[in-house]
């Protein structure tokens, strides 16, 4: 299974970016993405939302879980990202359909039926997935005091050892 940040230089390769670009044309440092990329830190939610608001057709399950496909419909370019040689953005305008019609009214219920929340907004329609986390703990053994020395400032100490049980 492949980690987020694998996928977001899925996404950098799939535009054709360099990781300088990429940084800048999802509004963030380039050291940001190099700590993702080398294991030093993990996407945040602030990224997913820097490249979603980028590049609207992302499909954020795949970026976040991996699951589905990379985008939502068949654009795999995005006609104002920037090139990896210019850096700047190409002048075509990339199209503005919204994912969600919310303009459509839902079909009526029949008489007597029980009326159904949105499909697409529903909370029922979220999927269920259970991450179960097993932390092991190293068997060690307990540890014990065996001695305690108090130093004082005429230059003498105390050992205390602690009574057998």
């Amino acid at each position: 299974m492949t980690e987020m940040k694998d996928r977001i230089r899925q996404i950098m390769e799939s535009q054709h970016m360099t990781q300088q670009v990429f940084a800048d044309f999802i509004g963030t440092n380039p050291a940001t993405l190099s700590g993702i990329f080398n294991d030093r830190t993990r996407p945040t939610l602030n990224i997913v939302e820097m490249i979603k608001k980028k590049i609207p057709d992302i499909n954020t399950d795949w970026l976040v879980f991996g699951t589905g496909e990379m985008y939502h419909q068949d654009v795999p370019q995005l006609d104002n990202a920037p090139s990896a040689l210019g850096g700047r953005p190409q002048n075509s305008a990339s199209p503005s359909e919204p994912m969600i019609d919310f303009g459509v009214s839902p079909a009526p219920t029949p008489h007597g039926a029980i009326p159904q929340p949105n499909a697409i907004n529903s909370v029922r329609n979220t999927p269920q997935i259970i991450v179960r986390e097993e932390v092991k703990i190293p068997d060690k053994p307990q540890r014990r005091v065996t001695e305690i020395r108090v130093y004082y400032d005429d230059q003498t100490w105390e050992s205390f050892v602690p009574s057998k049980k």
